[in-house]
């Protein structure tokens, strides 16, 4: 099948596997070009392992550190007329480059807010890696909808200001550079307990419970989840609307697991990690154009990072003394460079200068446009578009899933 990409609204419904592969294989080499993470985890847990931070977290430990893996993951395989889903395909080449290197890489596949999949995870730990427990657990799910285990209630997360006031500001259509002012009604109650209930550290206490309860959890074991705050320009849709407020109740959630993990000596972490191009970032108003001014200037300021260096960074310098560095609220701030005063202070001069004429020259939305379609295995470097490919790639670790 001749694969090409095609984008609805801001989602692109196809992938390529060769692109993809190609993608992971860049991910691979940028870590073997850099010095191994010493003192790495030996066996980590890695929740929402298929693109973006988990994939890359993945990535760094298995690679920089010889790490053994389990990922969980909610991924789409492919059918007789339609490609399979960047994550699958990512996570197929992944499992195939670990195995060749000799590194334990195991996937599950379904939804990782299902006590199902949290059952299958432990049994898959239990068989594999037996009394040797896991010492790291990354939790990097994002999605906009989940399905509660307990009520079999299903609540969707919304990105709204919270208040009296719509919020009303520049955003940018990527494809086409035009841009545009939005306003974005206020949430409801109801809309702010729900996004509480997807994005807030519900789902990842239960995954430490469970851990807990079934004495996986190395004497010692650390686990992180992966936030975003943003800069004060967008503060009023993220850090202080909806969002903002299931942040919080991670960050709640961390100190209650912190408690909960000093019966083994273990802790639990937050890092705030850097605006990057994702599926779900592309769909936010506004987010588009703050990411590819900031792209623009921290490229020129030579400190642009994208997931696998941002990632390599974290557990290179290792969590416990990358924590004791963090902020007042003992967050990992990895997102210290994207918002120093510098950058910054560029990103609101170059807001108020931005429109439709100028939109190309004052961002970087050719590199933003690269990244979007990178995701999906397009536009990746010696890849040769023009061929048929084969869309039915099998995830080595699970059984039938070509």
């Amino acid at each position: 099948m001749l694969i090409e990409p095609k984008v609805r609204g801001f989602i692109c419904t196809t992938a390529h596997p060769e692109g993809c592969a190609a993608h992971v294989s860049e991910q691979i080499q940028y870590v073997k070009n850099h010095p191994p993470i010493t003192f790495g985890p030996k066996r980590v847990v890695i929740i929402g392992s298929s693109t973006g931070y988990g994939l890359a977290s993945r990535i760094a430990v298995a690679f920089g550190a010889h790490s053994e893996t389990i990922g969980i993951c909610l991924e789409r395989p492919a059918n007789e007329s339609r490609t399979a889903s960047h994550g699958w395909y990512n996570t197929a080449s992944f499992e195939k480059s670990a195995h060749a290197a000799g590194i334990y890489a195991k996937s599950i596949n379904g939804d990782g807010f299902s006590d199902t999949i949290k059952e299958q995870t432990m049994e898959c730990i239990e068989k594999d890696w037996r009394k040797e427990s896991v010492d790291l657990v990354i939790y990097s799910i994002a999605s906009p909808r989940r399905l509660h285990p307990k009520t079999g209630r299903l609540f969707s997360s919304v990105l709204k200001p919270i208040g009296e006031h719509p919020y009303a500001n520049k955003t940018i259509d990527f494809l086409t550079g035009c841009v545009s002012t939005i306003s974005i009604e206020t949430a409801s109650p109801q809309e702010v307990a729900d996004t509480i209930a997807v994005m807030g550290g519900e789902d990842w206490m239960m995954w430490i419970d469970m851990l807990l309860k079934r004495n996986l959890l190395a004497p010692g074991a650390q686990t992180i989840a992966y936030s975003y705050v943003g800069p004060k320009l967008t503060h009023p849709i993220y850090a202080e609307g909806t969002i903002g407020q299931a942040k919080k109740h991670l960050e709640t959630t961390s100190k209650t697991i912190q408690e909960k993990l000093k019966l083994i000596e273990g802790n639990a972490l937050i890092a705030m990690n850097k605006a990057l191009v994702t599926q779900a970032s592309a769909a936010i108003p506004v987010v588009p154009l703050y990411i590819s001014l900031i792209y623009k200037i921290m490229k020129e300021q030579n400190i642009h990072e994208g997931c696998i260096e941002q990632m390599y960074r974290l557990y290179k310098n290792g969590l416990d003394k990358t924590a004791k560095t963090g902020d007042d609220k003992g967050l990992i701030r990895m997102d210290d460079w994207e918002l120093s005063e510098s950058v910054q202070e560029k990103v609101l001069e170059l807001w108020t200068q931005v429109n439709n004429t100028n939109s190309e020259q004052l961002t970087d939305l050719a590199g933003y446009r690269r990244d979007f379609y990178k995701l999906f295995g397009f536009e990746v470097a010696g890849v040769d578009y023009t061929k048929d490919s084969l869309i039915q790639v099998p995830i080595p670790s699970l059984e039938g899933s070509d």
